[in-house]
Order: structure tokens, then sequence, then C-alpha cells
């Protein structure tokens, strides 16, 4: 697995934009999902249920969180992540 799961938990920043989903809240709250994810499957596995679909969702949010720690939007992949030609308002 990732370190971003292995290490400290992430913290939300003080300045955030509230009004928008930014990449660090995507982060805190993919690790949770996460997190929470592990517990479950942990759980059917010790119970001897089926973990099969909860573990999917486990892969699943494991690769939205490395979608998510990739480079962040700029005027060179802008066309790449958006669909159309454009530029980004600012690089990151």
């Amino acid at each position: 697995m990732s370190e971003t799961f292995d290490g400290p938990s992430p913290e939300r920043e003080d300045e955030e934009d509230h009004d928008l989903l930014t990449y660090g809240e995507v982060k805190v709250r993919i690790h949770e999902e996460v997190q929470a994810q592990r517990a479950l499957v942990a759980q059917l596995e010790a119970s001897g249920e089926d973990a099969s679909s909860a573990l999917q969702r486990l892969d699943a949010l494991v690769d939205a969180a490395q979608r998510n720690s990739r480079n962040r939007i700029n005027d060179d992949n802008f066309e790449r992540f958006f669909g159309y030609r454009g530029t980004a308002r600012r690089n990151t």
C-alpha cells in the first residue's frame, strides 16, 4: 500500500476554501475511507464472511488516493485532464 495510508493521518488545512473540495480535503476524506474500509475487510475476514466486494471497494479507494496524489492541474496537463483546450487559472 502507499505510504499515504501507512503513515500518520493527513490533517485538514485551516485556510482551505470551504466552498471547494480541495486536494487537501480529498486526501483527508479518502484516507478516512481507506481506514474504515480496511477495518470492514478485517472484520468480514475474521468472521469468515465474503469480503470480495469490500476488497474491491478498498482497491478503488486506494486507486483514487493515488490519482489524487499525482501532479496537480497546470497549463501543460489541463487539456488531458478536462478534455478541452484551455489554461489552468494557476499552476500548482
